[in-house]
């Protein structure tokens, strides 16, 4: 990232952050433990599901308040090297 990509973004902000996997528990609980860890709690109406047509995969959004830009990197860097996220927007 540039600075002036920092540029888009007033912080803090309403920030929705999109994980792709296949559909389980531990998918749900992993990824969740992982944006808490950065973000803190989240209530349940900050998470959106949506599953596959066959279900086999789940899009998660958690809606978080973004604090900076490192923190957003830290929390990509975080669901991509976690092992079952398969996208993460």
């Amino acid at each position: 990232m540039t600075g002036s990509d920092d540029e888009l973004f007033r912080f803090p902000c309403e920030f929705p952050i999109k994980v792709m996997g296949r559909e389980s528990d531990q998918f749900r609980s992993l990824t969740r433990a992982i944006v808490e860890r950065h973000a803190g709690p989240l209530e349940a109406t900050k998470i959106n599901e949506r599953p596959s047509a066959k279900g086999n995969f789940l899009a998660l959004t958690y809606t978080i308040e973004a604090q900076s830009r490192a923190q957003l990197d830290a929390i990509y860097q975080d669901l991509t090297s976690s092992g079952v996220v398969l996208v993460a927007l």
